[in-house]
């Protein structure tokens, strides 16, 4: 075969793979120097001649001839492809392809509500003991009630049952302050805590606190006994703690206090007026500070008027008077009785006392 005629077969590109064949190897027999493929596209400006290698452009163009020179892909081979992709077209498995489901967000079993009501009463009682356990023993009018107890009552709006179950075991184990203390707007009020009660919780009340001492030189006018108060209404109420936080008769308030016997005399006053609204009370603590003295006029006021109403008269824990302790009597020191004591070297016990 002519040499002119060969290259023509190999330029050409039969498409049979024989022709390929028998022009390869006519091409290496005769050991023509490589023949470039005409390409469309520029040769870049910095090259000075055109490359005989093929570009990655090229071997495109290359790659459509060979796939002309090889005939078409086996459809066996297109379909394995087609499975091998994440969407199968159409194309790929002959088959119409589904859409694609819209990403959802798994569906919440519903739970049942816990049967609450079907525990024994018992334990029903217990958790509210738990619910309220935060909670101060002894309430009163606070600013900081709203963080700690208004939220908590709350959970009475949850049923009639547990609104009376949950009420009375919150208001017969708390003690409640009669005339509010807290420094503030609230320790004028005209409206204390009991009088903002209903007449079903203070029903439930089984404790009451009456502090004395604040105000001391100008009590509050919002301390006084009234129907508003709603003292006859705590029909429950046994037990009445009164916490004295000062004495005025004693000599440290020589030039501040009001008059002699002032708060003295409204302290016995006011207890009197409780325990007349309350004569289901049973009994009366007595508490007090350390600097409190029990046979001071302040004390000895309140535990008379106490038994005169017909209560038994209890202590507190924080004071520890007993019935049986004797306070000594208070000696104040002069020089004749140190010089005397010194002579004869013999020790005193003396309380001063500012």
């Amino acid at each position: 075969m002519p040499r002119k005629a060969a290259q023509q077969l190999v330029g050409r590109r039969v498409t049979t793979r024989t022709s390929r064949t028998i022009a390869t190897v006519v091409d290496n027999s005769l050991h023509a120097p490589p023949t470039p493929i005409p390409s469309n596209l520029n040769t870049p400006l910095s090259s000075a001649y055109p490359s005989t290698y093929v570009s990655e452009a090229e071997g495109d163009v290359d790659g459509e001839i060979d796939g002309a020179i090889d005939g078409q892909v086996d459809e066996d081979v297109v379909k394995a492809m087609g499975a091998l992709t994440l969407s199968g077209s159409a194309e790929a498995t002959g088959e119409a392809s589904a859409p694609p489901k819209p990403l959802s967000r798994l569906a919440r079993r519903k739970q049942k509500p816990f049967p609450f009501l079907e525990l024994p009463a018992e334990l029903r009682v217990k958790i509210y003991e738990y619910f309220f356990d935060d909670t101060h023993y002894v309430l009163d009018l606070d600013p900081d009630n709203y963080r700690r107890i208004h939220k908590k009552l709350g959970f009475f709006r949850t049923c009639r049952i547990i609104s009376l179950e949950a009420g009375y075991l919150f208001y017969s184990t708390h003690t409640f302050r009669i005339f509010p203390t807290h420094p503030g707007k609230h320790f004028k009020t005209k409206k204390p805590l009991l009088a903002r009660m209903s007449s079903r919780q203070r029903s439930w009340i089984t404790s009451l606190e009456m502090r004395l001492g604040p105000g001391w030189n100008k009590p509050p006018r919002g301390w006084v006994v009234n129907p508003a108060l709603g003292l006859h209404e705590c029909t429950s109420v046994r037990q009445l703690t009164v916490f004295v936080e000062c004495d005025p008769s004693d000599g440290i308030f020589n030039g501040f206090r009001r008059a002699d016997d002032f708060y003295e005399g409204f302290s016995r006053s006011l207890l009197t007026d409780v325990l007349t609204e309350m004569p289901f009370v049973d009994n009366v603590t007595f508490d007090a500070w350390s600097s409190v003295r029990k046979k001071g006029a302040m004390m000895r006021g309140l535990i008379n008027t106490a038994l005169s109403h017909g209560k038994q008269v209890r202590w507190g824990p924080e004071r520890g008077w007993t019935d049986e302790d004797n306070e000594e009597e208070i000696v104040v020191p002069t020089n004749d009785m140190v010089a005397t004591a010194l002579l004869n070297g013999v020790g005193m016990d003396v309380v001063i006392v500012a």
